[in-house]
């Protein structure tokens, strides 16, 4: 029998000089999404590397470095952009009121979310809630986290980075709170994204090849073209 189920088919356009980019796995779109100031946020490119960010398909980036938050660097990366960006403010080595200007200065830069480390205390939480009118999305590494507290604190979003633990940590936090939005790590294949959407993640961090990587495989082109030229 015929199957009479219509497939809508989604027009696109690649070009040439930009059909290359990195797109983001396609298994992401089955998350459900975080609405921010009207977007949908699926696919966050885990990355601060210009060149990747302007040639990447994902809805957003998520700009955290292992340096202190300079806004020279967050306007760099914003300035490249041409999706929401969630600012790395500290909350790590970086703490108090310093804290605070950073995030200020991100949301005045354009920022549509500041991100904060896992070790930033509840105190500082609270005095940043205050400061700013964009999320604040706390870093949560492991199931035994007071959630309570961090919410009650101030976080709106709730991004989950637990190696492979990851899943874990989000069904639970799931088990026990409907309705916060989450963020998670994917994961290094489709089996695992897969597993932390089915878990209850709404949105997905995907770390993308660098650019080294990239070039290595453009060079290794190059040179099999060489050769058939011979």
């Amino acid at each position: 029998m015929e199957n009479n189920k219509s497939t809508k088919e989604i027009p696109a356009y690649a070009g040439t000089l930009r059909s290359h980019i990195v797109e983001v796995p396609e298994c992401i779109r089955d998350a459900t999404g975080i609405k921010i100031f009207g977007r949908r946020i699926k696919a966050i490119a885990f990355t601060t590397d210009v060149a990747i960010i302007r040639n990447i398909n994902a809805d957003a980036i998520l700009a955290v470095y292992p340096f202190t938050p300079q806004p020279a660097i967050m306007r760099a990366i914003m300035l490249a952009a041409d999706m929401p960006v969630f600012a790395g403010v500290g909350g790590g080595m970086t703490r108090g009121s310093r804290v605070i200007d950073l995030a200020r200065d991100a949301e005045f830069e354009g920022a549509f979310g500041v991100v904060l480390n896992a070790p930033t205390s509840n105190d500082s939480l609270r005095g940043l809630k205050k400061q700013i009118d964009i999320p604040i999305i706390i870093t949560v590494v492991s199931a035994h986290s007071d959630i309570d507290a961090r919410i009650e604190a101030g976080a709106d979003i709730l991004n989950v980075s637990g190696a492979e633990n990851t899943a874990v940590i989000v069904r639970e936090i799931r088990a026990r709170y409907p309705r916060i939005p989450i963020i998670a790590t994917g994961g290094p294949n489709d089996d695992t994204i897969r597993e932390v959407i089915a878990a209850g993640a709404n949105a997905i961090t995907y770390t993308p090849p660098s650019n080294g990587d990239l070039f290595a495989e453009s060079m290794r082109r190059y040179r099999l073209a060489t050769e058939d030229i011979k």
